[in-house]
């Protein structure tokens, strides 16, 4: 890299660091522009994306088919609020409730709204419908949790880095051991109305639970008339080799809500839904909930597409057989003595490490033009795009096996 780039580079970078808010730790590379499982930074280097936005572009960048739908709705009617209708959000109702097997849908933008919508659904269940004593309503959470960034989510992660010096926070949920069902039963009472869990935890350093666990938690809510809600915002949507992760387990892990987000607009817009039983999603009723942008045209017209190009690519069996194909190079080529675990789902994946230097491997990786994200100071969480072909997988774990090995 010349000097002018160099200097290019590092001007954009300061003028962000100037100007806003330092709620983020970057990679030192900036972007402009992507397409399928690549990105391009300024000086026209290209990496491969194995971050994929957090999942957010399971579709891959720039997708042709959403740009598409995107650009058209953009030049039609972008926004209406719902204090009337338009005709496009039924149509993307429709669709999630096809693809979830749920009746009923209710549209946010982001992934930590769908998280509070849930939350009030569950609250207003077990009010109405369990007849708990009001104001005493119970959640049960997981320890290494990660479901967004508003007080209320905060307050139930147990990361001094989410939570600390934001406070007082929300009462009304207990945490537990995760992947530990008998420890969930437990913590049951006669005012808990819900169990809020990610099938896999991703910010936890993609944390997979053993073989069983979905099942025993939907057993154990059934049992004592608790909702189930899985938060599938990172797993769902094709990421670890099924439309959701949940579905691993068959129809015996089935909840009664799932949230969902990121890959339902394939990284083009804010899209984000809460979907589930009429019993329950009927607590709703007209002022109780609502968001200006939730269910507008751009917004529907992108999530219909990108749960098209989920279907007509077969993405979810895509990723199953390539997290295979992962999972065999891993076992076989990564050496170093400093390798503690790896784990693999779908193409949703993780190397931890025994020492905390995941941050100074994620940025070798950079260096030789593989983007990803550590987590936790042990772990580098790996998550391409699904549409990335087998070729380009071999050349991009051609460089990062080499790299880990390494350290």
């Amino acid at each position: 890299m010349t000097t002018d780039q160099q200097s290019k580079t590092q001007g954009l970078i300061d003028q962000a660091m100037h100007f806003g808010a330092h709620n983020y730790h970057p990679l030192e590379v900036v972007l402009t522009r992507g397409e399928g499982p690549f990105v391009w930074d300024v000086e026209g280097r290209r990496y491969f994306d194995f971050l994929s936005a957090y999942s957010a572009v399971n579709q891959g960048h720039c997708h042709p088919k959403i740009v598409k739908a995107l650009v058209d709705q953009s030049r039609v009617l972008a926004l209406t609020s719902r204090a009337f209708h338009n005709d496009k959000m039924g149509a993307m109702l429709e669709k999630i409730a096809e693809v979830t097997g749920f009746p009923k849908v209710l549209p946010m933008n982001t992934g930590a709204e769908g998280v509070e919508t849930a939350i009030k659904a569950m609250r207003r269940w077990g009010y109405r419908n369990k007849k708990v004593a009001e104001g005493k309503a119970e959640i049960i959470v997981a320890l290494g949790n990660f479901h967004g960034r508003t007080t209320t989510i905060v307050g139930f992660s147990d990361d001094p880095g989410s939570y600390q010096d934001f406070g007082p926070f929300t009462p009304g949920f207990v945490q537990v051991e995760y992947g530990d069902v008998a420890a969930l039963e437990a913590a049951i009472t006669p005012n808990t109305v819900g169990v809020l869990i990610e099938p896999i935890q991703g910010e936890a350093g993609v944390k997979i639970p053993a073989d069983g666990y979905l099942a025993g938690v939907r057993a154990a809510c059934s049992k004592n008339n608790v909702l189930l809600c899985w938060d599938e915002i990172q797993t769902g949507l094709g990421r670890t080799g099924k439309m959701f992760c949940w579905q691993h387990e068959g129809e015996e892990a089935r909840p009664d809500l799932v949230i969902l987000g990121k890959a339902l607009s394939g990284g083009l817009y804010p899209v984000s839904c809460v979907a589930g039983t009429e019993e329950v999603m009927n607590v709703f009723d007209p002022g109780s909930h609502g968001s200006t942008y939730g269910g507008n045209p751009v917004a529907a017209a992108v999530a219909v597409a990108a749960l098209e190009v989920l279907e007509e690519e077969d993405l979810p069996n895509k990723a199953l057989a390539l997290g295979e194909h992962v999972k065999a190079r891993f076992d076989k080529e990564i050496t170093t003595d400093n390798l503690a675990e790896t784990r693999v789902r779908g193409l949703m994946l993780a190397v931890e490490f025994k020492t905390g230097i995941a941050h100074d491997a994620a940025v070798a990786l950079q260096h030789k033009g593989v983007l990803a994200k550590d987590t936790h100071e042990t772990t580098i969480r790996f998550a391409p795009a699904l549409t990335i072909t087998k070729e380009q997988l071999d050349e991009a774990l051609d460089i990062i096996i080499p790299t880990l090995n390494e350290f």
